[in-house]
């Protein structure tokens, strides 16, 4: 079992220490952290490429560069809770010797079989992918 803390600052910052010890700020509103629903999105998208990267790497795809950018739509006929509804994923992939067809069974294997983020968030909100594929700049 993994045990998580989360420590009241000052007003709505949190200070949330997961079982490895490692912190980061969380913020009601207003203060210098991710809010908790926000998170959620983060911790989606970041289990999400790790899980790309590495297997990418496994099939020596010479990827330069990732990012995830992640639009979400929360439930808002104005009642709590207000869970993801709908959830977007847009992986950009930078490198000029990638194969279309890994980066595209990466990100397929990712999300429907190792992110566990994506398999717990994935009972609530529906959640889609695609991808782009960009050449790297030359210098």
């Amino acid at each position: 079992m993994a045990t998580a803390r989360i420590k009241q600052i000052e007003g709505g910052t949190f200070l949330g220490v997961d079982a490895n010890g490692k912190g980061t700020l969380i913020s009601s509103g207003g203060g210098p952290g991710v809010s908790p629903m926000q998170m959620l999105l983060l911790g989606l998208g970041g289990c999400s490429m790790i899980d790309v990267i590495l297997i990418l790497e496994k099939q020596r795809q010479p990827l330069v560069d990732i990012e995830v950018e992640i639009d979400g739509n929360r439930r808002s006929n104005g009642d709590y809770p207000r869970p993801w509804e709908k959830i977007h994923m847009h992986f950009i992939v930078t490198g000029d010797e990638l194969d279309p067809k890994k980066v595209e069974r990466a990100i397929d294997l990712s999300v429907e079989k190792y992110c566990g983020a994506h398999a717990t968030l994935s009972g609530v909100a529906d959640i889609t992918h695609d991808f782009e594929m960009r050449p790297e700049k030359s210098s």
